[in-house]
């Protein structure tokens, strides 16, 4: 990984984009509070009906599963805010809510918050990959692998390892021991500790009343399903033919945020779900905006209107894509890749 000094945005564009973005940054308390405590009695309340529906029929709580799963996932955005210090003016509020969270999530909160900031810290940058990111090679960099490594590579991102496998080995084995983090991130470690420990807390209080099988026949959908559909939703925020990829010498950060975040439109109910997180370019323009402003952010300021749109249809056909083609400034498949080498 290279390691090149940040170059300072030019000053008058740095002042241009905290003119528009300022006047929404901060918490809202009350819509905070109001959306914390909807979503989790949301959540709890749609778990204990998943359990309830077990004495009736496993597929009804397999359907209530997907439902609390929703609630989880959204869970996961208010952590997410917490995170970026926006949620609560408070950090000492926002950071207990996000440890707590981060129990549910099976996400050590600390250990989060710092991988992410790295990555919003240089999303684009083709120099400081590693960290919060799907790994994504170049084309040049593919091809110069030994068979097995290409191969390797081929399987990690085909979508059915990259959202089934790839949460399991995520949220249930890399978040209890994160190996790629340095021993100097003493409060990261001290995270994963202290909810791992949580963690073996809520299976002993599990094992004690409701026991442990049908704690796991609820959890571990719910847990699947919302993993599965928020490394959906990350992907198709960043991956798509158009995004930004330079290295360090011609990044820029408001460029890579307006240009390497696309703007997913979900149906008004499913955008409400996911805390609004689709509206992704004013999220990485901007993480100190709450997700509750980020829709009136994108309407009511025409510099954002002219990202990249992304729908549901387009999400199977982004799922395909896996290499930055460097010479063509864009994303490719390996089909593609192939059709380019005969082709040349």
């Amino acid at each position: 990984m290279s390691q090149h000094v940040h170059a300072k945005p030019a000053r008058d564009k740095v002042q241009h984009w905290n003119e528009i973005l300022k006047p929404y940054w901060g918490a809202d308390r009350r819509k905070s509070v109001t959306q914390l405590t909807f979503t989790a009695t949301a959540f709890l309340a749609s778990w204990a009906a998943a359990y309830l529906l077990l004495g009736v029929s496993y597929w009804l709580t397999l359907a209530c599963s997907v439902v609390t799963a929703g609630f989880m996932m959204r869970l996961f955005m208010i952590q997410h805010d917490c995170g970026h210090g926006s949620f609560f003016d408070s950090r000492r509020a926002r950071d207990w809510v996000g440890r707590v969270i981060g129990v549910v999530l099976l996400t050590p909160y600390d250990y989060w918050r710092k991988t992410h900031a790295y990555h919003h810290a240089h999303a684009g940058d083709l120099d400081f990959r590693g960290f919060g990111d799907v790994d994504t090679l170049t084309v040049a960099e593919y091809l110069a692998l030994p068979w097995y490594r290409r191969a390797y590579y081929r399987v990690y991102r085909n979508p059915v390892v990259l959202f089934t496998l790839g949460p399991i080995y995520q949220f249930l084995i890399k978040h209890r021991y994160p190996f790629d983090i340095p021993r100097s991130w003493k409060g990261a470690w001290r995270s994963v500790w202290w909810t791992n420990a949580a963690i073996a807390g809520v299976l002993v209080l599990a094992w004690a009343t409701i026991g442990l099988r049908a704690f796991f026949l609820v959890q571990v959908p719910v847990t699947l399903v919302a993993s599965a559909l928020g490394i959906g939703l990350f992907y198709v925020q960043h991956q798509f033919e158009e995004t930004y990829w330079h290295w360090h010498e011609e990044w820029d950060y408001y460029d890579a945020s307006l240009h390497g975040s696309s703007y997913l439109a979900l149906p008004r109910p499913l955008m409400w779900l996911t805390a609004w997180i689709g509206v992704h370019h004013v999220h990485h323009m901007s993480a100190r905006i709450p997700n509750y402003r980020l829709q009136q952010v994108h309407d009511e300021n025409p510099e954002f209107h002219q990202v990249t749109t992304v729908t549901l249809r387009d999400a199977v056909r982004l799922f395909r894509l896996s290499l930055w083609d460097d010479e063509r400034r864009r994303l490719i498949g390996f089909r593609e890749l192939k059709e380019l080498r005969r082709a040349a």
